[in-house]
């Protein structure tokens, strides 16, 4: 009996020590594979900080190109304006030349009066002429839409102005509505003037060929302010805001920030409560508050 009773001990030990054993190996497969997953984390962590390395570097060379094409861009247009103003200058005395040669035979053609009275009012119709047609040609200008690199918008407009300037060309105003990205509006006397102005600007990405009405742009330039007719006293209903549908009554008006004091009808104790002017509906109008005020 006692040799059974150790053989049986003896083989629950050898079964606890194979059970802890394979216990401290699965133990350390799992450390093993929690290594192994930390080591492919950290190779995935240097690959994306490689990658935003390599994305910052190409930003910043993107960027240090982009400021040498302003700047050469900006040096070519400081020379052809120097050129232009030398030419100006050569060219200044020959308008003063044929001026001169242009009256001379108009004094010696005028050998009466009514030769002089008639070349003055022929001269008088053709500064009318003269004055209807740029009245008409100014009731004739378009509106064209100009794509340009986003938040550039600035920069190209200062380099649109002065090559208007420069070229003297036809377009009358470059426009820049509030809150619109990659896109400024040039009114021009044609295409093609407008095309000009925009041509070789940096950033510039071209002319859509299609024309704008004033109509489409009118709401980004014109901020038309409405009168609401709304006096204190009055039972009003909001219409935004937390208190939503809730019944007022206006108590007082601050037209310069647009702004209501509104006391609400449905509320227990009666709290101030300051809303937009836009946020209230007038309902009806009390006036019985007033007529014992005068009395």
């Amino acid at each position: 009996m006692d040799d059974d009773i150790e053989k049986l001990m003896n083989e629950g030990k050898k079964k606890e020590k194979k059970v802890a054993s394979e216990k401290v190996k699965k133990l350390i497969e799992h450390e093993e594979d929690e290594i192994d997953e930390l080591e492919t984390l950290e190779k995935q962590e240097g690959e994306e900080l490689k990658k935003l390395e390599s994305e910052l570097k190409e930003d910043e060379r993107i960027l240090e190109k982009d400021e040498e094409e302003e700047k050469k861009a900006r040096n070519v247009l400081d020379e052809e304006i120097e050129k232009e103003d030398e030419t100006i200058e050569d060219e200044e005395p020959v308008p003063k030349l044929k001026a001169k040669q242009a009256k001379a035979p108009i004094l010696k053609g005028a050998k009466t009066e009514e030769d002089e009275a008639f070349i003055e009012s022929t001269s008088s119709i053709k500064v009318k002429d003269v004055q209807v047609e740029k009245e008409e040609k100014k009731m004739t200008t378009k509106i064209f839409a100009l794509r340009t690199t986003a938040n550039r918008e600035d920069q190209v407009m200062s380099f649109i102005s002065s090559n208007v300037q420069r070229k003297k060309l036809l377009v009358y105003s470059v426009i820049r509505p509030h809150g619109m990205r990659g896109y400024i509006f040039l009114e021009a006397e044609t295409m093609g003037e407008a095309e000009a102005s925009a041509f070789g600007v940096p950033y510039a990405r071209g002319i859509l060929p299609k024309e704008i009405e004033y109509r489409e742009i009118e709401h980004m330039l014109e901020r038309v302010k409405k009168e609401v007719n709304i006096q204190k006293n009055d039972i009003a209903e909001i219409i935004s805001g937390p208190f939503k549908r809730e019944k007022c009554k206006i108590t007082r008006i601050d037209r310069q920030k647009e702004e209501v004091v509104v006391e609400l009808l449905e509320a227990a104790v009666p709290i101030p409560i300051t809303v937009k002017m836009d946020a209230v509906k007038v309902i009806r109008r009390d006036t019985a508050d007033e007529k014992e005020d005068e009395f």
